[in-house]
């Protein structure tokens, strides 16, 4: 193996948990976050000469997944599944919510509009300034802004908390 391929390869093992949770919370389908994991790999592999080592690797992946699941829902037999799996349960534990309550959150948040739950995901689950998750989805800071508000707000609704709380 070439020492070209034994880096990506560390890469992919020291990332992929964390990279398949992210594609679950943008894609809310288990089985299609895997299809846009997979091509958000082979797409990195054929750029990993350019990408490796400029400290940018990771988003270059997120931003694959972004693109691909946009992709993937434009196509005529795109179909949405209902079920959360436990797995991508594990979120933060630093909230100290139960399992229930991960659950239903999750839930709520596969119910968002795709941009709301975008931003929310980006700036709120893996803490992404408002630039950064501008950049990431490749639109203004001020729509960050708004989708999140927006976003956050109907979570707040949904699971019953005040507007205030969070």
């Amino acid at each position: 193996m070439s020492e070209r391929d034994e880096s990506f390869v560390e890469f992919v093992a020291s990332r992929q948990a964390t990279l398949r949770r992210i594609a679950y919370a943008v894609c809310r389908d288990d089985a299609r976050a895997e299809d846009v994991l997979q091509e958000a790999f082979v797409k990195l592999y054929l750029a990993w000469a350019r990408v490796e080592g400029t400290g940018r690797e990771e988003a270059y992946v997120r931003r694959i997944i972004v693109n691909a699941d946009l992709d993937q829902r434009r196509r005529p037999w795109h179909r949405r599944r209902s079920s959360v799996p436990l797995e991508l349960v594990d979120g933060p534990e630093r909230s100290g919510a139960s399992t229930e309550d991960r659950i239903e959150l999750l839930a709520e948040l596969r119910r968002l509009p795709q941009m709301q739950r975008r931003t929310v995901v980006l700036r709120y689950w893996l803490g992404f300034s408002v630039e950064d998750t501008a950049a990431e989805l490749g639109i203004s800071e001020g729509t960050v802004k708004s989708h999140s508000s927006r976003g956050l707000a109907a979570l707040r609704a949904r699971v019953g908390l005040p507007a205030d709380v969070g």
